[in-house]
């Protein structure tokens, strides 16, 4: 049997952070559960597969439904919070290998928590240069 994409422990580590349902009051199709659509997410991310190719023995919807679930978790800012509870998750138990971490030089962590730079480099005028192109 294959190693399931979204195992019982991962999925137990992510689930508290996914937003609730939104309510539907005048009824429409039901809502695909969460944990099959994250694992739709996971396999189109990891196979590199278009949205429309992805196979229905996964047993769930449609491309576009995943690719709109994904949508909505980047717009209520759920990625980086299901990120670092994996990255404390995989720490916890040792399996971050720390020698062979990289800093990226564009990193501004100011930046990803909102702050604002004290000294901003002010902007060039036009310039009248000829162009060389």
């Amino acid at each position: 049997m294959s190693t399931p994409l979204l195992p019982d422990a991962l999925w137990n580590l992510i689930q508290p952070l996914l937003p609730p349902s939104p309510r539907r009051p005048n009824g429409g199709r039901p809502r695909l559960p969460d944990r099959a659509c994250l694992t739709g997410i996971l396999f189109v991310l990891g196979s590199g597969i278009p949205w429309e190719m992805l196979p229905q023995e996964l047993g769930c919807g449609s491309g576009v439904t995943y690719w709109r679930r994904l949508r909505d978790g980047q717009e209520a800012g759920i990625w980086p919070l299901i990120h670092f509870s994996l990255l404390d998750w995989l720490a916890r138990y040792g399996e971050i290998d720390w020698s062979r971490v990289v800093v990226d030089g564009q990193f501004d962590p100011g930046s990803f928590w909102g702050l604002q730079r004290r000294n901003r480099i002010q902007p060039t005028g036009p310039s009248w240069a000829a162009s060389v192109i």
